[in-house]
């Protein structure tokens, strides 16, 4: 905006979705704000570090409590828009991908009533690169970027990025409607471990292991090859490592992923509850994203 004659920088709020695996403190803490993912259990709407924490979610989903997701209310999201709109010029919303969730196309359809305000990103990512994609925006902003500008660039590098993930059961997969019963009675026969792969909007299946060494070293050959053959090289990568309810399992994977690829920048996160609600208890997984930190400007 101008005021007496001088340009003046855009002021940007950058917000995006507990599915990146942001929460309140760490958002405080990085300068961005997120938007709480609520989930329902057994009829009541939770929303995670609210009003039921992780074990006790375990706990219930592992007695068969029946658990489904949601999307944020429209009416809380404008507010959140609005109150934040009364200290910054524009907003950058970055919600989990439009392929996994219509949360996105109704943040664009509400977006349209902010005048040009509010640029919804649909950057069709989820958890560790949903939170890369944050941490690119917050930096671009503060780069002097536009929101519209930073929205495209969202949307151009969307396909940078790739997660492999291990479920330790078909059965949280069927009950969400992610696979057919008859795929998850095939895979609880013969005990295997399915992997899913997410590049781009989708969740597809991507192969099947018959023990954890073995998805392992699927996801680790999967991650590599896309690390050469896509990014041209571990330097121009972040590696992370995601998982429910899996800590020991993860740090160890994080530590030969760190001696494979000969690099320390290698990210650990718990997957939010509003994702596990879909892969259960025990997933475990690698991902990397396109550093995007020399991006040139337009």
């Amino acid at each position: 905006m101008r005021r007496a004659g001088t340009i003046v920088s855009e002021s940007i709020a950058v917000v995006t979705d507990t599915n990146s695996g942001i929460m309140a403190d760490e958002a405080a803490r990085l300068g961005v704000h997120v938007v709480p993912m609520p989930f329902v259990v057994d009829g009541e709407e939770c929303f995670e570090g609210v009003n039921l924490d992780a074990e006790r979610f375990y706990e219930r989903q592992e007695a068969g409590a029946d658990i489904a997701t949601s999307q944020p209310s429209i009416v809380d999201l404008g507010m959140r828009w609005r109150d934040l709109l009364q200290a910054y010029d524009t907003v950058v919303y970055i919600p989990m991908s439009s392929g996994l969730s219509g949360s996105c196309e109704t943040a664009r359809g509400l977006a349209e009533h902010f005048g040009g305000r509010v640029q919804v990103a649909d950057n069709q990512r989820i958890s560790v690169t949903q939170r890369e994609a944050t941490l690119d925006a917050l930096r671009w902003a503060g780069e002097g970027r536009s929101a519209a500008e930073i929205r495209a660039l969202l949307e151009e590098t969307r396909l940078d990025a790739s997660i492999y993930l291990m479920v330790d059961t078909m059965d949280h997969l069927r009950r969400s409607g992610r696979i057919t019963p008859a795929a998850a009675a095939v895979g609880s026969v013969l005990k295997i471990k399915p992997v899913l792969q997410i590049q781009g909007e989708k969740l597809d299946a991507f192969t099947v292991a018959k023990s954890l060494k073995a998805a392992k070293r699927a996801m680790m050959k999967a991650l590599a090859r896309d690390v050469d053959e896509r990014f041209g090289g571990v330097e121009n990568v972040h590696l992370y490592v995601a998982h429910t309810n899996r800590e020991g399992d993860a740090l160890a994977l994080a530590d030969e992923m760190r001696a494979a690829f000969g690099s320390g920048d290698v990210f650990v996160d718990r997957l939010p509850l509003s994702i596990a609600c879909h892969v259960g208890p025990g997933a475990l997984g690698v991902g990397c994203a396109k550093r995007q930190e020399m991006y040139p400007a337009s």
